[in-house]
């Protein structure tokens, strides 16, 4: 059966959902390929057939599976004799709480902080709905947002610490190889770095930087 993956597509072909690319990862991380199939964001009709509203959506012939954290389960338990995703019961369990943690802690910081710089990265088509549903969710306008990330974004590189100990003693988030958990994390500065030029990381934070290169790796053959 052909694999499909439904992503969102910004301006010149660019692919920004840091959702849709732990999907990415994750079939790369299992040794799959899927048909990359691009959605603009305010095409909500072409993707009504899933049930829902956003991307992304796995097909997996005539199975339809909608959210990041649902395809990564079923690749899983759809392909067991691949790399693990989680590393069994326990490992995904561990996984979910730290998935939820950046998505509750990380994300809402830096997209609100970046959004205002998105505008120019998503479809030209896109732009109008882009920034209300942003400012819907924030409460504020994009460039109020971003007024104070100057400031801000010195305490946001302080709560990475609790990673950076993690990751001078092992070369991943999992441990030895990198696993699910990466990718939630890597998904947001890869994000971060296609919609804005505004660095997240500070230029010295060796062990950060050189952790995402080596999801970067994979990344480039996702």
């Amino acid at each position: 059966m052909t694999l499909k993956l439904f992503e969102l597509e910004g301006r010149d072909g660019l692919r920004y959902s840091l959702f849709s690319w732990r999907s990415r990862l994750a079939l790369a991380h299992k040794g799959l390929k899927a048909e990359l199939v691009p959605v603009k964001l305010h095409e909500k009709e072409r993707i009504a057939f899933s049930g829902g509203r956003t991307v992304p959506i796995l097909c997996d012939g005539e199975r339809v599976v909608r959210d990041s954290w649902a395809i990564a389960c079923y690749l899983d338990e759809r392909n067991p004799d691949a790399a693990s995703l989680f590393g069994g019961g326990i490992g995904r369990g561990l996984t979910r709480s730290f998935a939820d943690w950046v998505d509750r802690a990380i994300v809402p910081q830096v997209v609100s902080h970046l959004a205002v710089d998105g505008l120019a990265r998503v479809h030209d088509d896109d732009r109008a709905y882009f920034r209300s549903s942003m400012e819907k969710a924030f409460g504020a306008t994009l460039e109020h947002l971003a007024e104070d990330r100057e400031r801000w974004v010195d305490g946001f590189r302080k709560t990475l610490a609790p990673l950076r100990r993690t990751l001078r003693d092992q070369p991943f988030v999992a441990g030895e190889q990198s696993a699910y958990a990466d990718f939630v994390l890597y998904s947001v500065f890869r994000w971060a770095e296609v919609m804005s030029a505004f660095a997240l990381l500070a230029p010295d934070d060796e062990v950060l930087r050189g952790w995402s290169g080596r999801i970067a790796d994979l990344a480039g053959r996702a």
